[in-house]
Protein backbone atom coordinates (compact mmCIF):
# COMPACT_ATOMS: atom_id res chain seq x y z
CA UNK A 1 0.00 0.00 0.00
CA UNK A 2 1.41 3.29 -1.05
CA UNK A 3 1.44 6.77 0.40
CA UNK A 4 1.75 8.66 -2.91
CA UNK A 5 -0.33 11.70 -3.92
CA UNK A 6 -3.45 10.01 -5.26
CA UNK A 7 -5.22 13.07 -6.65
CA UNK A 8 -3.57 13.21 -10.12
CA UNK A 9 -2.67 9.61 -10.99
CA UNK A 10 -4.82 6.54 -11.53
CA UNK A 11 -4.73 4.32 -8.46
CA UNK A 12 -6.67 1.31 -7.24
CA UNK A 13 -8.57 2.65 -4.23
CA UNK A 14 -9.92 0.25 -1.61
CA UNK A 15 -13.52 1.25 -0.97
CA UNK A 16 -16.37 0.31 1.34
CA UNK A 17 -20.01 -0.01 0.21
CA UNK A 18 -22.29 0.08 3.24
CA UNK A 19 -25.56 -0.62 1.41
CA UNK A 20 -27.72 -3.54 2.42
CA UNK A 21 -26.91 -6.92 0.86
CA UNK A 22 -30.37 -7.06 -0.73
CA UNK A 23 -30.15 -3.58 -2.31
CA UNK A 24 -31.20 -3.43 -5.95
CA UNK A 25 -28.21 -1.36 -7.05
CA UNK A 26 -24.83 -1.72 -5.42
CA UNK A 27 -22.07 0.89 -5.58
CA UNK A 28 -19.86 -1.29 -7.79
CA UNK A 29 -22.63 -1.38 -10.42
CA UNK A 30 -23.20 2.37 -10.27
CA UNK A 31 -19.47 3.10 -10.57
CA UNK A 32 -19.08 0.71 -13.51
CA UNK A 33 -22.03 2.39 -15.26
CA UNK A 34 -20.32 5.76 -14.67
CA UNK A 35 -17.24 4.47 -16.56
CA UNK A 36 -14.88 3.59 -13.70
CA UNK A 37 -12.74 0.43 -13.60
CA UNK A 38 -14.26 -1.50 -10.71
CA UNK A 39 -13.32 -4.85 -9.24
CA UNK A 40 -15.18 -6.69 -6.55
CA UNK A 41 -14.57 -10.41 -6.03
CA UNK A 42 -17.80 -12.30 -6.70
CA UNK A 43 -18.92 -15.86 -6.11
CA UNK A 44 -21.95 -17.91 -7.08
CA UNK A 45 -24.74 -18.67 -4.61
CA UNK A 46 -28.25 -20.07 -4.92
CA UNK A 47 -30.87 -17.57 -3.76
CA UNK A 48 -34.63 -17.68 -3.63
CA UNK A 49 -35.87 -15.10 -6.14
CA UNK A 50 -39.64 -14.80 -6.40
CA UNK A 51 -39.97 -18.19 -4.73
CA UNK A 52 -37.67 -20.02 -7.12
CA UNK A 53 -34.04 -21.00 -6.53
CA UNK A 54 -31.71 -19.15 -8.89
CA UNK A 55 -27.96 -19.02 -9.19
CA UNK A 56 -26.62 -15.48 -8.80
CA UNK A 57 -23.31 -13.77 -8.17
CA UNK A 58 -22.75 -11.80 -4.98
CA UNK A 59 -19.66 -10.13 -3.49
CA UNK A 60 -17.36 -12.39 -1.49
CA UNK A 61 -17.00 -9.63 1.12
CA UNK A 62 -20.19 -7.57 1.10
CA UNK A 63 -18.62 -4.15 1.63
CA UNK A 64 -15.31 -4.51 -0.29
CA UNK A 65 -14.63 -3.09 -3.74
CA UNK A 66 -11.69 -1.60 -5.59
CA UNK A 67 -11.94 1.35 -7.99
CA UNK A 68 -9.24 2.51 -10.40
CA UNK A 69 -9.33 6.24 -10.87
CA UNK A 70 -7.82 9.56 -9.91
CA UNK A 71 -8.89 10.79 -6.51
CA UNK A 72 -10.24 14.09 -7.82
CA UNK A 73 -12.46 12.22 -10.34
CA UNK A 74 -13.67 9.70 -7.78
CA UNK A 75 -14.50 12.18 -5.00
CA UNK A 76 -17.71 13.49 -6.68
CA UNK A 77 -19.02 9.91 -7.03
CA UNK A 78 -18.23 9.18 -3.39
CA UNK A 79 -20.20 12.30 -2.45
CA UNK A 80 -23.16 11.24 -4.66
CA UNK A 81 -23.41 7.66 -3.36
CA UNK A 82 -24.25 7.91 0.35
CA UNK A 83 -23.17 4.34 1.16
CA UNK A 84 -19.77 4.56 -0.56
CA UNK A 85 -16.65 5.39 1.45
CA UNK A 86 -12.90 5.26 1.04
CA UNK A 87 -11.02 2.85 3.29
CA UNK A 88 -8.43 4.89 5.16
CA UNK A 89 -5.03 3.96 6.55
CA UNK A 90 -5.04 3.53 10.30
CA UNK A 91 -3.31 6.33 12.14
CA UNK A 92 -2.95 8.52 9.03
CA UNK A 93 -5.43 11.37 8.70
CA UNK A 94 -7.53 11.21 5.49
CA UNK A 95 -5.13 9.02 3.48
CA UNK A 96 -7.10 6.45 1.46
CA UNK A 97 -5.71 2.97 1.07
CA UNK A 98 -4.44 2.20 -2.41
CA UNK A 99 -3.30 -1.11 -3.83
CA UNK A 100 -0.35 -1.22 -6.27
CA UNK A 101 -1.33 -1.72 -9.89
CA UNK A 102 0.77 -4.91 -10.24
CA UNK A 103 -0.89 -6.55 -7.20
CA UNK A 104 -4.38 -5.78 -8.50
CA UNK A 105 -3.64 -6.96 -12.03
CA UNK A 106 -2.08 -10.19 -10.78
CA UNK A 107 -5.04 -10.90 -8.49
CA UNK A 108 -7.72 -10.05 -11.07
CA UNK A 109 -6.01 -12.12 -13.76
CA UNK A 110 -5.66 -15.16 -11.51
CA UNK A 111 -9.24 -15.19 -10.19
CA UNK A 112 -10.58 -14.37 -13.65
CA UNK A 113 -8.91 -17.41 -15.18
CA UNK A 114 -9.88 -19.88 -12.48
CA UNK A 115 -13.15 -21.77 -12.57
CA UNK A 116 -12.98 -22.74 -8.93
CA UNK A 117 -11.64 -19.95 -6.71
CA UNK A 118 -11.75 -20.12 -2.93
CA UNK A 119 -11.50 -16.84 -1.02
CA UNK A 120 -10.01 -16.29 2.43
CA UNK A 121 -9.53 -13.29 4.67
CA UNK A 122 -5.86 -12.68 5.56
CA UNK A 123 -6.33 -14.04 9.09
CA UNK A 124 -7.78 -17.34 7.80
CA UNK A 125 -4.51 -18.42 6.16
CA UNK A 126 -2.32 -20.00 8.82
CA UNK A 127 1.37 -20.81 8.30
CA UNK A 128 0.50 -24.52 8.38
CA UNK A 129 -1.66 -24.00 5.26
CA UNK A 130 1.15 -22.50 3.20
CA UNK A 131 2.77 -25.18 1.12
CA UNK A 132 5.74 -25.39 -1.21
CA UNK A 133 7.07 -22.43 -3.21
CA UNK A 134 6.30 -23.01 -6.89
CA UNK A 135 6.39 -21.44 -10.32
CA UNK A 136 3.70 -22.05 -12.91
CA UNK A 137 5.04 -22.88 -16.37
CA UNK A 138 2.39 -22.98 -19.08
CA UNK A 139 -1.36 -22.68 -18.91
CA UNK A 140 -3.39 -19.59 -18.06
CA UNK A 141 -1.25 -18.66 -15.03
CA UNK A 142 2.08 -18.97 -16.85
CA UNK A 143 4.89 -17.20 -15.00
CA UNK A 144 3.15 -16.90 -11.63
CA UNK A 145 5.25 -17.64 -8.57
CA UNK A 146 3.85 -18.28 -5.16
CA UNK A 147 2.97 -20.88 -2.60
CA UNK A 148 0.59 -23.75 -2.87
CA UNK A 149 -2.29 -23.95 -0.42
CA UNK A 150 -2.01 -27.05 1.73
CA UNK A 151 -5.32 -28.49 2.90
CA UNK A 152 -5.27 -31.99 4.32
CA UNK A 153 -7.32 -34.42 2.22
CA UNK A 154 -7.62 -32.15 -0.83
CA UNK A 155 -6.49 -33.59 -4.13
CA UNK A 156 -6.62 -30.27 -5.97
CA UNK A 157 -3.53 -28.10 -6.28
CA UNK A 158 -4.23 -24.46 -5.47
CA UNK A 159 -1.96 -21.42 -5.80
CA UNK A 160 -2.28 -18.63 -3.24
CA UNK A 161 -2.79 -15.17 -4.77
CA UNK A 162 -3.47 -12.14 -2.58
CA UNK A 163 -4.24 -8.48 -2.31
CA UNK A 164 -2.10 -7.83 0.76
CA UNK A 165 -4.14 -6.94 3.82
CA UNK A 166 -7.54 -7.48 2.17
CA UNK A 167 -8.18 -10.80 0.52
CA UNK A 168 -6.49 -14.05 -0.38
CA UNK A 169 -7.64 -16.36 -3.14
CA UNK A 170 -6.67 -19.93 -3.83
CA UNK A 171 -6.94 -20.71 -7.53
CA UNK A 172 -6.85 -24.19 -8.96
CA UNK A 173 -3.71 -25.08 -10.92
CA UNK A 174 -3.18 -28.07 -13.19
CA UNK A 175 -0.37 -30.16 -11.60
CA UNK A 176 1.44 -30.54 -14.94
CA UNK A 177 2.22 -26.79 -14.95
CA UNK A 178 3.74 -26.71 -11.44
CA UNK A 179 7.50 -26.52 -10.99
CA UNK A 180 9.02 -26.50 -7.50
CA UNK A 181 11.39 -23.67 -6.66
Amino acid sequence: MTGQDTSKTDQWFAMRDLCRPNAHTRAYSRLAEAGFDVFTPLHWVVKQIKGKPQKTQIPVIADLLFVRSQRDKLDPEVNNIPTLQYRFKKGVQATPITVPEADMQRFMLAVGRSHDTQYYSPDEIHPSMIGKKVKIIGGPLNGYEGNLLFIRGSRKKRLIVEIPGFLTAAVEVDPEFITLL
